[in-house]
């Protein structure tokens, strides 16, 4: 494992428990939100490609990859605890200014919700198969989620069986299927089922309708993120990806209609996997394209 997340480990106490974060590199800082059932690992080799020149920071959500993994009595996995775990985590570093956020899955959510508390911190966006705002129109839940979300045997599924994260391994790659070792590692975090309640929570906390915890908070989000709209943003995205599929693209398009878009038809969720050989360098140029030691050409609103 160590020769595929050759980092150290940094823990910072969150109201009593241990939050993982990656801190690597000097430099303008780079933030990635990973999301649902993936952890800090999603984002490993393009941490080792930015550390060269960036300051990269990459946190375990709480009861996910190295954090402490919490039961619900002790922690309420919910979207806004987890921006607040977040906001507390770059309080710490002093991490306030010139933030590249780069967010995937539920990374998107927390990370675009942290980014509207603090418009003015944000310098450039990375978007990688998310969402910021609710289902687009068109789209529904997907039958695989609901059950997971709804149902006494989707928990049976996710607690006892590790579907969710096994089966995310399997399908979250279309042009290159992960390796038996490589799922092995995107799993190895939530080997009981005392481990995968982050997984089960993530499901359970999609808000749907107004009544769902998180939905006015994702309102809020979404009717605010016009502000962003000056900003250098990259879109990379696995158009097989079975949640975050063409209608979730179209939205951030239309929302965002200067971006800078790669789409990628063969490939599926977990993008960095996928495509890692062409979305890292793509990124790279982003960056390379939109330095912050220049007047940006477009500012938060």
């Amino acid at each position: 494992m160590s020769d595929l997340y050759p980092f150290k480990q940094n823990f910072l106490e969150v109201n009593g428990l241990q939050y993982h974060y990656l801190d690597e590199g000097q430099g303008d800082p780079v933030v990635m939100v990973h999301g649902n059932p993936s952890w800090s690992f999603y984002y490993r080799d393009l941490a080792k490609a930015l550390r060269g020149s960036h300051r990269v920071i990459v946190p375990d959500h709480i009861g996910c990859g190295l954090s402490e993994k919490p039961s619900a009595a002790d922690y309420p996995y919910t979207l806004r605890q987890r921006v607040d775990d977040l906001e507390a985590l770059l309080e710490h570093l002093a991490v306030r200014e010139r933030i590249t956020l780069v967010v995937h899955d539920w990374g998107g959510m927390i990370g675009m919700a942290y980014a509207s508390r603090h418009p003015e911190r944000i310098a450039r966006l990375v978007i990688l198969n998310t969402a910021a705002f609710h289902l687009p129109a068109g789209k529904k839940l997907p039958l695989a989620l609901k059950i997971c979300r709804d149902t006494a045997l989707g928990k049976f599924l996710v607690l006892k069986l590790n579907l969710f994260a096994l089966m995310a391994a399997r399908v979250g790659c279309k042009r290159h299927p992960m390796s038996e070792a490589l799922r092995g590692a995107y799993c190895a975090p939530y080997d009981t089922p005392a481990d995968r309640i982050a997984t089960l929570r993530f499901v359970q906390d999609i808000p749907l309708g107004p009544g769902d915890p998180g939905f006015e908070l994702v309102s809020q989000v979404a009717d605010g993120l016009e502000r962003f709209a000056g900003l250098p943003m990259v879109i990379c995205w696995g158009l097989k990806d079975f949640v975050f599929d063409k209608h979730f693209l179209k939205e951030w398009q239309r929302r965002f209609p200067a971006a800078e878009v790669h789409a990628f038809t063969d490939c599926g969720h977990y993008i960095l996997e996928d495509a890692k050989h062409e979305v890292i360098p793509i990124v790279e140029r982003f960056l390379a394209a939109h330095p912050l030691d220049r007047q940006p050409s477009g500012k938060v609103q």
